[in-house]
């Protein structure tokens, strides 16, 4: 399973031209679910999620989780993060989970979050979502379950 989180100052997703999911200060994480991947999986990330720690404290240094600074996160599956382009130009989605297990298992990193006293925000599974991302910093972080990178 694979997130790219980014800290924003506010995030929305919009779907036929209605917000479906809108935060202020917080994390937007996109989720992609990988062939093969279970609920350890998802507890990981969510874990990470939860836990990173990319907020300024008072002296300045990034050392505060979302739940610290007591922000929200937006979460949007996104399979297109299994996309492969090592060969050729037209990346490949072989990786990416069936569509059923990914929504599973995208709902159970939501579901372990919310579990952390964090409010979500969510896109809509498999729709075709407009996502507003006002990054603070830029801070961005790559997490994969199978720490590929």
């Amino acid at each position: 399973m694979r997130a790219v989180v980014q800290r924003v100052t506010e995030s929305r997703v919009t779907v036929d031209e209605k917000i479906t999911g809108e935060i202020g200060k917080g994390l937007m994480v996109l989720i992609g679910v990988q062939d093969g991947d279970d609920e350890q999986d998802a507890a990981y990330i969510a874990d990470k999620v939860s836990g990173l720690r990319i907020f300024e404290d008072e002296e300045g240094k990034l050392n505060l989780s979302v739940k610290d600074i007591g922000g929200s996160v937006l979460a949007v599956s996104q399979f297109t993060l299994l996309g492969d382009a090592r060969k050729g130009r037209r990346p490949g989605f072989s990786r990416a989970a069936r569509p059923e297990e990914a929504n599973r298992l995208y709902r159970k990193v939501i579901e372990a979050i919310e579990a952390q006293d964090i409010h979500v925000e969510e896109g809509v599974f498999r729709a075709e979502m407009m996502v507003e991302i006002h990054n603070d910093g830029p801070v961005t972080i790559l997490l994969d379950s199978h720490r590929e990178f």
